[in-house]
């Protein structure tokens, strides 16, 4: 997906908050330690520095919903991560969203007060969630030994 595609699907998904724009989505590709996680009708933006890898966006067409679409880029980017810990903030009234985080071992470790601007309405909470990841993803990041074998 181009970054024009990224921000044609996100601006479809998220309808009650700023959209990110194609130039946003190019320069997060740009960086060293970001990476995309595509499905036809979704995508996830991961970000994996040291022991920690959060979850920048994930985005799926509101028409395809409900089609444990981002349940398996969710199991994709846990799985892959390469990390000790994930992490990832959500809007407070997205319930659907802290299910699934929920559902991976996701635990609420703050909030942000009145982050999220919604338009005509009131703002926000972003709720602040952590899951820890198994030894073994940690142990086979780049620059450590494998504990294995």
């Amino acid at each position: 997906m181009t970054p024009e595609d990224l921000a044609a699907l996100h601006r479809l998904a998220f309808t009650s908050e700023r959209p990110w724009s194609a130039a946003e989505f190019a320069s997060l590709l740009a960086e060293e330690h970001v990476r995309p996680l595509h499905h036809t009708y979704g995508f996830a933006l991961i970000r994996t520095v040291a022991d920690e890898s959060e979850l920048l966006t994930l985005a799926v067409h509101p028409a395809h919903r409900r089609q444990h679409i981002g349940d398996t880029l969710v199991t994709e980017w846990l799985q892959s991560a390469k990390a000790a810990q994930a992490f990832l903030e959500v809007a407070a009234d997205n319930r659907a969203a802290q299910t699934l985080y929920s559902k991976h071992g996701f635990v609420e470790t703050g909030r942000r007060k009145a982050y999220y601007r919604r338009a005509g309405a009131a703002s926000v909470d972003a709720v602040l969630m952590t899951a820890a990841l198994p030894p073994r993803q940690a142990a086979e990041s780049p620059g450590k030994p494998s504990k294995t074998g």
